[in-house]
């Protein structure tokens, strides 16, 4: 994206979030006008037209089945307890957020009270809590959403004392807590860029319109303060849809902004303007096409180890509000092979005819941490994939990994980021420079892959922009500037990930220029085993499959094999291996060039390519 694009991105959205000052006395309006019960989500006349489509539609009515088979599981659930030690009490809401719209779901499809007794059941439980814990409160929203649901759903399933408890349990616990946050307290996450931003505001809206007509109130403060709010987060879409929190936290932060906006709709008839984000319209294909062909995505930020593509009912959502049938297409092809959600019957979109034009290969995504990706085929489980990010150090939930790489090939994730840590970890989010937080081995440079120099990883307040991409029929490339990483030894870092040879291997190229002749290492996480055929060449192997790694400059670099495995109380990364490829000291002007080769079953590893200054590519 052009500069002059991205400034007229900024206007715009300047004009667009300044916008939401004037909304308060359209919300304000539209809820004097709120709908009847149920109004959330799946309105009476929704279910019925879906129902309606189920008796034609063997792909809706199999996604029913599994949702009601899910709520027969849920009617065996133990009881949610209060706890606050241990697992956090945002274990229990997401526990009860899940129960009670699979039961509540079930009983609105098949008519069966035993669903909505179970649902009941556990919103009594919740409500008798002494708290939501409104000191994280994540958990605090995430009960308020589950409750609200479970009161406008069950609304006429409840005879008036159970509807009273109910309701008096959601304002004592929700949204008094959530009035006083943003009147008195104004935690930070009023004004936060990422996810406790959706969370928070969608689900305290959530609950406030489900009682909006008993008590007014609660929805005059808490839905106009929501609606103003949601925007900080909202932009941090823009402009290519990419998540700067990572694929991991995509998934959370997005369904929030569903729940929330498609919570607006059904109960008021309107967005608010909160949908015209541009990067809300685009982000669908961010997680779509940073998952590899082994389903793990390019894991950057505080994302779960080896996290994984998933069901995703967001797309469901993107795809029916901003009209995007490949998305639709893609999320029932992943269907095909594994379970429904809820959200998946809620936000049903019919498998679109005929087969569609094949998703981009390539994928530039343009933000504050920029990400692209490249791969060989889609439909192929061994394809070949490469994606790199670079970014802010200092980003929500992020690691010291500017520059970091992750490859796909023959069915295998060879190269690897190890994810988050113990949250609870002492000092876990002292991000500042020199903070604890770049203790922790699965956070700083050490066990990402990327250079290190001197032995040294990144400065905390580094910051990495993507300057060059490209690509044709042979592969795709991207060029990052690491410089500001690294400042301490060097003038200039520049790093260049590609694919080549009819995307058939992988080049990791880095161009220093040192302020002093020190050592530069260059680095990879594995789970392979590591033969060193020689100083310049090493065989992993995972799973029966082979992948040959080359240094092709400079000579006087040699490969290294170290554990990755850490001490309690950091995660063990038990069987997690390094391969470092190792400059002595020396020269100050240094270009390491690594080729990561898959054995393929037709015709081999590709022959080994000759260097090629970065300049040139």
């Amino acid at each position: 994206m052009s500069k002059q694009l991205i400034g007229i991105v900024v206007c715009a959205l300047i004009t667009l979030v300044s916008a939401y000052a004037d909304e308060s006395t359209e919300v304000s309006a539209a809820l004097k006008t709120v709908k009847a019960h149920p109004r959330l989500l799946l309105s009476a006349p929704a279910l019925g037209e879906l129902k309606e489509r189920a008796t034609s539609d063997p792909v809706l009515q199999r996604i029913a089945q599994q949702i009601v088979g899910q709520a027969d599981k849920a009617l065996e659930a133990p009881p949610l307890q209060h706890k606050l030690k241990g697992p956090r009490l945002l274990h229990v809401s997401r526990a009860c957020l899940d129960r009670v719209y699979t039961l509540a779901l079930a009983w609105r499809w098949t008519g069966e009270d035993r669903y909505a007794e179970a649902a009941l059941s556990n919103l009594r439980v919740v409500c008798a809590f002494p708290d939501w814990n409104p000191s994280h409160f994540l958990d605090t929203a995430e009960m308020s959403h589950a409750v609200g649901i479970g009161y406008d759903w069950l609304y006429d399933y409840m005879d008036p004392e159970t509807r009273d408890t109910i309701r008096r349990g959601l304002i004592r616990l929700g949204l008094e807590p959530g009035v006083r946050a943003y009147t008195q307290d104004k935690p930070w996450w009023i004004t936060s860029e990422f996810n406790w931003n959706q969370v928070c505001n969608s689900g305290l809206l959530i609950g406030a319109l489900a009682v909006i007509e008993s008590d007014p109130g609660y929805g005059e403060t808490i839905v106009p303060t929501a609606v103003k709010s949601l925007p900080r987060a909202l932009a941090s879409y823009n402009p290519d849809g990419l998540w700067n929190e990572g694929p991991g936290y995509w998934n959370y932060a997005t369904s929030y902004t569903a729940y929330g906006l498609a919570a607006l709709k059904s109960a008021l008839g309107s967005y608010f303007g909160l949908d015209e984000f541009p990067g809300l319209a685009r982000t669908a294909y961010f997680p779509l096409l940073t998952a590899g062909p082994t389903g793990h995505f390019l894991n950057f930020a505080d994302s779960g180890e080896k996290s994984r593509r998933g069901p995703m009912p967001p797309l469901f959502w993107l795809s029916r509000t901003f009209d995007l049938p490949d998305v639709a297409r893609a999320e029932h092809q992943f269907l095909q092979n594994h379970a429904a959600k809820p959200h998946h019957l809620i936000w049903y979109v019919p498998p679109p005819e005929g087969a569609g034009a094949a998703l981009p290969l390539d994928r530039y995504f343009a933000s504050t941490v920029p990400v692209a990706v490249s791969r060989s085929a889609w439909d192929d489980w061994e394809a070949l994939f490469l994606g790199v990010k670079g970014g802010y150090n200092q980003v929500n939930h992020g690691h010291l990994d500017l520059g970091n790489f992750e490859m796909d090939a023959l069915g295998i994730r060879w190269t690897r980021d190890l994810g988050s840590d113990n949250y609870n970890l002492p000092g876990y989010w002292d991000k500042k420079k020199g903070g604890k937080r770049w203790q922790y081995y699965r956070l700083n440079s050490l066990s990402h892959n990327v250079p290190l120099i001197d032995g040294q990883g990144q400065d905390p307040l580094g910051k990495a922009p993507m300057v060059r991409t490209g690509g044709n029929a042979q592969g795709a490339f991207a060029i990052l500037d690491l410089s500001s990483a690294y400042e301490d030894h060097a003038r200039s870092v520049l790093r260049g990930a590609a694919t080549i040879a009819e995307r058939r291997a992988v080049v990791i190229q880095d161009e220093y220029m040192l302020k002093t002749g020190v050592a530069v290492t260059w680095a990879m996480t594995t789970d392979a085993e590591i033969t060193i055929e020689n100083t310049q060449h090493a065989i992993l192997t995972q799973k029966g499959k082979t992948l040959h790694v080359n240094i092709l400059t400079p000579v006087d670099a040699s490969f290294v094999v170290e554990s990755a495995e850490r001490p309690k109380p950091e995660r063990r990364n038990r069987g997690v291996r390094r391969l470092l490829a190792q400059v002595p000291a020396g020269a100050k002007a240094v270009t390491v060039t690594v080729c990561l080769r898959p054995d393929w079953p037709e015709g081999g590893p590709v022959a080994l390519p000759t260097m090629v200054p970065l300049k040139d590519w």
